[in-house]
């Protein structure tokens, strides 16, 4: 049977794959920085905070609070959700197994690398298999786009 840590650990992972899952690479490698950013603030300021006091509620606030206002003044305020997610999911999950509760911000940035190189991954073999399924030469054009080259070039 899996431990509790594996099973976070797995779910953890599945949500950043999600996450950095996007329709063109751009915005993929877009997701998967903003991803990786806000999970460096968050967990950087919960394992400081559990290195020095045990989990406790008003910690929870006090940590969603700091964390805003570093990604907002960093110039990425849309990371405020990602990094308060983040930090509500370790402060909750060491206030529920507090023994090595410090361990829990290393354990879910292993988890969210993971997901990203597989999100990546995953969004890069998609749009592979998309493209070549839409016709598309090594150019990077699609049949319709060599169609409608062709037209033109017929026309005048």
């Amino acid at each position: 049977m899996a431990s509790s840590d594996d099973v976070l650990g797995g779910m953890w992972a599945v949500i950043a794959t999600l996450f950095v899952y996007r329709d063109t690479q751009r915005e993929s490698f877009a997701a998967a920085i903003s991803r990786i950013a806000a999970t460096v603030v968050s967990l950087a300021l919960c394992l400081v905070y559990l290195l020095i006091a045990p989990s406790h509620p008003w910690a929870l606030g006090m940590l969603i609070a700091l964390g805003t206002i570093l990604v907002t003044l960093a110039g990425r305020p849309g990371d405020s959700i990602t990094t308060g997610v983040t930090i509500a999911v370790v402060m909750v999950v060491a206030e529920l197994e507090p023994r090595n509760a410090w361990e829990q911000p290393i354990l879910r940035l292993a988890d969210t690398v993971l997901g990203v190189i597989v999100g990546l991954a995953t969004a890069w073999l998609v749009r592979r298999a998309t493209d070549c399924d839409d016709g598309a030469d090594p150019s990077g054009s699609s049949s319709g786009d060599r169609a409608e080259r062709g037209a033109r070039e017929r026309t005048g």
